[in-house]
């Protein structure tokens, strides 16, 4: 049986102890030198005084050490905080005193430009670097001699029910949240997943997605649970990710909107060759209808998988490839084992065609948001529905995201409650906008934001980049084109051409962000 997660890593490398586990560059591990250095890590954190719940923070870029830090602080019982490589010294600082963490595992290079600020931890006791520095009043260790194989296996103190990992939000409504997922909602995550996508051990799946993402740290847990192998890459170009694909004989790669809009263009060179690529899926946001049209036709031996989840809750539905020519702008159904209601402001079900809010029920419901019981109150409720045996610790978690179904069931998304434009009394979702801005105009990637007006409450700002850098695009074109399939309160009071949108660490477009701009009167 699989109680913890560490029992899946032990369980790939007794069946498939030679065959690749991790492939980061040139560097290779099998599930046997994976599990042993994991293991010689787990001892290492134990004399450091590491004990059951303790937080250890892992601030790496993709690398083979990466994993291996994750799994050699579950397996002495500790509770992992994956970090972003690409946060700023600030951030990192919020993150590590927010959690409590008591070592970080990071690189000397990341070290360096975290100096400045390392002191203003408060409950940090450890570093474990790639190359020992001298300058930090903390004690320091390398990383390699902590992580040095060890075959005989630990026993760990965990129960499934334990908090495993703490994934902070990207902090586009705030300060970063800390979402806390026990053992059990991770092996959850990984069996749902890997049984819908059919992964098997004969996979090999590209790590484009950062650990730090819930669809990230699944991609690994599945390869893990199922004894497929995870290629991991650090990329700036489309063409970097065809390569390796070609390269390592890829089957399967999980990805956001950002990063299959960049898979589009001729520059990467995708479609020009045949790929070993069996499934791709979509999560992190609407994949835009243009790009998933070029995707079809790029990939046509491949399957697409539309997604959706949040990190609260993990993964919520998925729509099949063989619905994607009836409805390519659904979310799809539940995942297994999962309930989707969609309920009303009086808590009813909704009606099909009714707009309501998405509520998850199952197996990868979160735990809630470290150190907020009053923020976790309002996410995670009881079932909306009575039944007989449920008691009130069933908690359900309320996405905040407004969805309706059609007579079939299959959801599909309008908008974030609190993301919603309201103008002159309409109550406007972005996500229409700029699908329609996308899909009318040669615009690679666009996102509306609502800017305070005094006669219509917002009025809506547009920002685009043009699918070629080299044309001259007219903004007052592209608004003339989206009036004839946007009624006037829908259309942008100004189209902002841009060379490129703001995002989060998770890949998502950071609208907050672009929400000063817009207020600022920016004009590209």
């Amino acid at each position: 049986m699989r109680f913890l997660i560490e029992h899946m890593l032990r369980d790939s490398a007794e069946r498939y102890p030679n065959k690749d586990a991790i492939v980061a560059g040139d560097a290779r591990l099998s599930y046997s030198e994976f599990a042993q250095r994991v293991t010689g890590l787990a001892v290492s954190l134990r004399k450091l005084n590491i004990q059951r719940q303790d937080r250890v923070a892992v601030f790496l870029t993709p690398s083979t050490d990466l994993p291996i830090a994750i799994f050699g602080a579950l397996q002495t019982g500790a509770v992992f905080v994956p970090m972003h490589h690409g946060l700023f010294p600030e951030q990192v600082v919020h993150i590590l005193n927010d959690c409590g963490a008591k070592i970080l595992i990071t690189d000397s290079m990341r070290l360096k430009k975290l100096a400045p600020v390392i002191d203003q931890v408060d409950h940090l006791e450890t570093l474990i670097v790639d190359k020992v520095l001298t300058k930090s009043k903390l004690q320091q260790h390398d990383f390699a001699e902590l992580s040095l194989p060890i075959s005989d296996n630990i026993k760990s103190c965990s129960i499934g029910k334990d908090l495993a990992a703490i994934l902070y939000t990207s902090g586009s409504t705030g300060r970063p949240k800390g979402v806390m997922l026990s053992h059990n909602n991770i092996i959850a995550g990984a069996e749902i997943v890997s049984e819908y996508l059919s992964i098997r051990s004969t996979d090999r799946l590209l790590a484009a997605l950062p650990f730090s993402f819930d669809a990230g740290l699944n991609h690994l847990m599945t390869t893990v649970l199922t004894g497929a192998t995870t290629v991991m890459l650090e990329f700036k170009f489309g063409r970097e990710i065809v390569k390796k694909i070609m390269d390592e004989g890829i089957t399967g790669m999980g990805g956001v909107p950002s990063l299959w809009s960049l898979l589009a263009q001729p520059s990467s060179g995708l479609g020009k060759q045949p790929l070993p690529l069996r499934y791709i899926t979509n999560t992190g946001g609407a994949m835009p209808q243009h790009i998933l049209t070029k995707l079809r036709s790029l990939l046509p031996a491949t399957d697409i998988f539309l997604m959706y989840g949040l990190t609260e809750a993990f993964r919520s539905t998925y729509l099949p490839p063989s619905q994607l020519g009836r409805r390519p702008t659904s979310m799809g159904k539940a995942i297994p084992n999962t309930e989707i209601l969609v309920v009303n402001r009086n808590g009813k079900l909704c009606q099909p065609g009714e707009e309501g809010e998405l509520v998850h029920h199952g197996p990868t419901v979160s735990l809630g948001y470290w150190n907020q019981p009053e923020l976790t109150a309002k996410v995670l409720r009881p079932h909306p529905i009575t039944q007989p045996g449920r008691t009130s610790g069933d908690m359900v978690c309320y996405s905040g995201d407004i969805v309706k179904t059609d007579e079939s069931g299959y959801l599909f998304f309008v908008g974030r409650r609190d993301n919603q434009i309201k103008s002159a009394g309409f109550r406007i979702s972005p996500t229409e906008i700029e699908d329609v801005i996308c899909r009318l105009n040669p615009i690679q990637q666009a996102a509306v934001v609502g800017v305070p007006d005094a006669v219509l409450g917002q009025h809506l700002v547009a920002f685009a980049i043009a699918e070629d850098p080299a044309e001259t695009l007219d903004p007052k074109e592209i608004l003339a084109k989206c009036g004839s399939a946007l009624p006037r309160h829908m259309l942008p009071r100004r189209i902002v051409l841009v060379d490129d949108l703001p995002m989060t660490p998770s890949g998502k477009v950071d609208y907050p962000k672009l929400t000063v701009r817009a207020n600022s009167g920016v004009k590209g």
